[in-house]
């Protein structure tokens, strides 16, 4: 694909086959994405990677917090978005929940839906990306952009990928279980894989807004 085309095709996938990526692939792919840019290139993204019985042993800590725990993100995410965000999000949710058959009042379907995050999308990968806790919104949006650069190799490579606000709810888990220090902050996590296309919540499509919305020339 030239980079149109990865740019294109690049969407949030929630259902992947259990066939795991070979990792010389995934090598090439995180080696790419540490080419992303950073100011002064200090690089300050750290990744944590798991597979097969380790990816297991998270999905179930996962899970365990999100059914009996409240979230204690390191970043929390702002609630509610302001307009015309918020329009924005819940088109979005209708357009999710309408292929998978969920009514707007149907709440037991919706909290499996949710519960699907914590479950990885049943990806036989997963990925957290996180920076130094002293590092501000400034340093965030490199980590942005390298997160970014990951998505688009995965795509340049036929893999599949969703970005998980909600993996950052549970910050602990994954330090626990790498093994990591209190200074080191999660800003998401990244579910990653071969996407299987019989699952009904891959058929969704949204659009963007025309860049007049969020773009302005002056010449």
């Amino acid at each position: 694909m030239n980079f149109q085309q990865v740019v294109e095709s690049r969407r949030s996938v929630r259902g992947f086959l259990p066939k795991t990526i070979p990792h010389d692939t995934l090598t090439r792919v995180l080696k790419l994405a540490n080419l992303a840019p950073s100011n002064c290139n200090i690089q300050p993204w750290h990744v944590f990677v798991a597979s097969g019985e380790s990816l297991a042993a998270l999905k179930a800590a996962y899970i365990e917090a999100a059914t009996s725990t409240p979230p204690k993100p390191d970043y929390p995410s702002p609630r509610p978005f302001p307009e015309p965000y918020r329009q924005r999000q819940i088109d979005c949710a209708i357009a999710l929940y309408n292929e998978m058959g969920i009514a707007r009042g149907d709440k037991l379907a919706r909290d499996a839906a949710t519960l699907r995050n914590f479950e990885f999308f049943d990806a036989p990968h997963v990925l957290f990306i996180g920076m130094n806790a002293k590092f501000g919104a400034s340093v965030a949006l490199d980590v942005g952009m390298y997160a970014q650069t990951l998505m688009l190799a995965l795509t340049a490579e036929g893999l599949a990928s969703c970005a998980q606000g909600a993996l950052r709810q549970y910050p602990q888990i994954v330090r626990d279980f790498f093994e990591l220090d209190d200074d080191i902050n999660i800003l998401m996590g990244l579910s990653f894989g071969y996407e299987d296309t019989s699952v009904a919540a891959n058929h969704t499509r949204v659009g963007r807004e025309d860049i007049t919305s969020s773009v302005i020339f002056r010449e």
